[in-house]
């Protein structure tokens, strides 16, 4: 199995999800209880592709917790977890409430300090001992520099972004040295070496995507350029609709919070 992850923790969105931060002008829109069911159709999918899943409760005090992959970076291979210092202040302390649920799982606990940030949506990690992070709006220097010294054995490459809030929304690791990558979002140089699929400009938000193993990718609904370039390559998309995540700023990558077996 060629899985970068078999765990993950989700946590759904609460009654409170509605005043999350989001730039997206139907934020407004949003309909909690469907996102509630779109939620629970995302981790019946996990399930069904033999994901090992830690269901949270809603935290209704942090409108964004349901973005549960920017509270930290988990390493299956270090036995340590790495919790974020938020760059967007008003979702600090979210990064606390998975301590407790990482500590019963035996992970090491170290924290990113001030003046560092950093979040989980910046950080690509592939099954080839290199790391990306991006250098966005939400992660800075500092915080890149700290979590190099957390994983001394793992290299790590800092890639500038400034068109999308984290790295992920631009390109994802799916396997096989191979990456699906937005070029006008993200500068390709930085993944030399790797092979590209290279996502359609008015598909970015598809880029968001999720790699479940053995050639399956979880892909918003809605993107059929995306779905066809990803077929081509031999890849089988796995639609899910995530319309009102969308809406918050979020994507297939957000609502999990994976336990990388490479890191």
């Amino acid at each position: 199995m060629d899985r970068l992850f078999d765990t993950v923790i989700v946590r759904p969105p609460g009654e409170s999800y509605k005043n999350c931060v989001s730039t997206n002008p139907k934020h407004k829109s949003i309909d909690v209880n469907l996102a509630k069911k779109q939620h629970k159709e995302h981790v019946k999918i996990l399930k069904e592709h033999g994901l090992e899943v830690i269901e949270l409760k809603s935290l209704e005090n942090n409108p964004d917790s349901v973005f549960v992959q920017d509270t930290g970076i988990v390493g299956v291979n270090s036995n340590l977890t790495v919790l974020s210092r938020f760059g967007e202040p008003s979702r600090r302390g979210e990064e606390e409430s998975i301590k407790e649920v990482l500590k019963k799982e035996d992970f090491k606990i170290r924290h990113v300090e001030e003046h560092g940030t950093i979040e989980g949506g910046d950080v690509l990690v592939t099954d080839q001992g290199v790391v990306f992070v991006g250098l966005s709006q939400r992660t800075n220097t500092e915080g890149i520099k700290q979590q190099v010294q957390f994983f001394p054995e793992v290299k790590f490459i800092s890639v500038p972004i400034s068109k999308i809030f984290h790295l992920l929304s631009g390109v994802n690791y799916l396997g096989n040295k191979t990456v699906a990558i937005s070029p006008h979002a993200v500068d390709i140089e930085y993944f030399k070496g790797f092979k590209f699929i290279t996502i359609p400009e008015d598909e970015l938000y598809a880029n968001n995507m999720l790699y479940l193993g053995e050639k399956k990718v979880l892909l918003p609904v809605g993107y059929p350029k995306t779905e066809e370039k990803l077929r081509r390559e031999g890849f089988k998309p796995v639609l899910v609709n995530v319309s009102e995540f969308w809406k918050g700023d979020g994507g297939v990558t957000c609502l999990n919070l994976p336990f990388y077996k490479h890191l």
